[in-house]
């Protein structure tokens, strides 16, 4: 083949191990410019467009739109320099593209040895076996494709019987399929004498031993009537799954519950939406999220994250804000919100809300931050206990506000009703003490019950 690269699965993202294929951006025999986006990516956290650095020609696409569970720099496509060369890559294939990215450092394999000469008839598959047993343990290292050696593993084939035809020897598709071909055959050949001359009152022996070896090896398919539906992982909720066990079973949490009164930030949310006039409009969540950013600032311990070996505190609040996707929860990260205003806050999280549900986030967008904030308030759930999102050292879930009715000495009545809401802390008991966890809920119910602290 002429000059060419094999463009692998790229890492999008520093927790990636594999990928799936999405919308490719440009077509066999389109021209790439440094920058193009040339394939649509998704990767554990989000679906990315991955920009290719250099110039060429798009000559073939190895994995299509759909491929997927392609481990990082698996071939997915070739790119050649000259226009004129991608006809001559019309009939490559992946087993070419992996020879060339992944086999051609190594040492060629010795080229497997001519076949043997045909069984005799009187020969029994057991006889054969020992011969088969030296052949593999010879020590020489058997280069294969990987969908050779899935073929292989599914028919039970002995990769060292097989001679490759690929480049240096590799054994491919073709020569698996020729193996088959030719030793299924013989194979059948040499057991038909060896069964019928078996005694025939082994039969009835061998027929339930027979049964119970194929009821284990295929077990039946579900019926159509079956009341249930497989959904398939994607690699985003694969991660949560891995994620969130890893931080139940290893993270020591403790929980913290405190109640709010949100009267006064009731009152002063509807205040500065009325005097904006539509240019803004702020969300409980927006003082939810400046007020935990000022507590952090107050009680620094909570600010912090365990990284094993030491605990390092950060300097600034970088809260990340749980959202729910399609594909799963991801958590985009506000900067700095220590430092920011209220009406930046809310820009600032409804545009990567918005993001984060299109699967447009960039990595450094999702990845990082000191504090998480979870809110479930919007679906009328009172409290949850959220799990910690390592490596930070706390998350805070927050609830729905309520009317509730609390004493009142200056009431004639002797109550009044309030708005409530709860919140609770989940922490590392690692990290932050439950003394320090209580300190952090004080200060955050402090700016919260007086807004006007907020402003300072």
């Amino acid at each position: 083949y002429p000059d060419h690269q094999v463009v692998g699965m790229p890492a999008l993202s520093p927790t990636m191990t594999q990928g799936n294929v999405g919308q490719w951006q440009k077509s066999v025999g389109d021209k790439i410019e440094p920058g193009d986006v040339l394939v649509e990516i998704e990767t554990d956290k989000a679906q990315m467009d991955f920009e290719f650095q250099e110039e060429g020609y798009l000559a073939k696409i190895i994995a299509p739109t759909g491929t997927k569970d392609l481990k990082i720099d698996s071939p997915v496509a070739i790119v050649v320099e000259n226009e004129s060369d991608i006809a001559a890559f019309a009939d490559f294939t992946v087993d070419q593209a992996g020879s060339d990215s992944g086999s051609a450092a190594a040492e060629p394999a010795p080229a497997a040895e001519a076949p043997q000469q045909p069984a005799q008839p009187a020969q029994t598959e057991a006889a054969a076996k020992p011969a088969v047993s030296s052949a593999a343990d010879s020590g020489s290292r058997i280069f294969a494709s990987p969908l050779a050696k899935a073929m292989a593993k599914e028919k039970g084939i002995d990769l060292a019987q097989v001679s490759g035809s690929g480049p240096r020897g590799r054994i491919v598709k073709a020569d698996i399929e020729s193996f088959i071909a030719s030793g299924a055959t013989k194979a059948a050949a040499v057991a038909t004498p060896a069964a019928k001359a078996a005694p025939a009152a082994a039969a009835p022996a061998a027929k339930p031993a027979a049964a119970a070896a194929a009821a284990k090896a295929a077990p039946a398919a579900p019926a159509a009537s079956a009341g249930f539906t497989d959904i398939p992982l994607t690699n985003m909720r694969k991660v949560i799954a891995a994620r969130l066990t890893e931080a139940k079973s290893t993270v020591p949490h403790y929980y913290l519950t405190q109640n709010i009164n949100m009267d006064n930030i009731n009152k002063l949310r509807k205040s500065l939406n009325t005097a904006a006039n539509g240019t803004y409009k702020l969300s409980v969540n927006d003082f939810v999220i400046k007020a935990a950013a000022c507590a952090l600032r107050e009680v620094p311990e909570v600010n912090s994250s365990w990284q094993g070996e030491f605990i390092r505190q950060h300097h600034h609040a970088d809260i990340a804000v749980a959202v729910a996707t399609p594909a799963g929860l991801i958590t985009p990260i506000v900067k700095t919100c220590d430092a920011k205003g209220l009406r930046t806050i809310s820009e600032d999280v409804r545009d990567l809300a918005a993001r984060a549900r299109a699967n447009k986030l960039k990595p450094e967008e999702f990845q990082g931050g000191s504090f998480t904030i979870s809110n479930l308030g919007m679906y009328g759930i009172t409290s949850f206990s959220a799990i910690i999102n390592p490596p930070h050292a706390a998350i805070l879930s927050v609830g729905t506000t309520e009317s509730r009715l609390v004493l009142d000495e200056s009431s004639e009545k002797g109550f009044k009703s309030v708005e409530v809401m709860s919140v609770q802390l989940s922490a590392d008991h690692r990290v932050a003490d439950g003394a320090v966890g209580a300190q952090f809920l004080k200060a955050f119910k402090g700016y919260l019950e007086n807004p006007l602290t907020l402003m300072l």
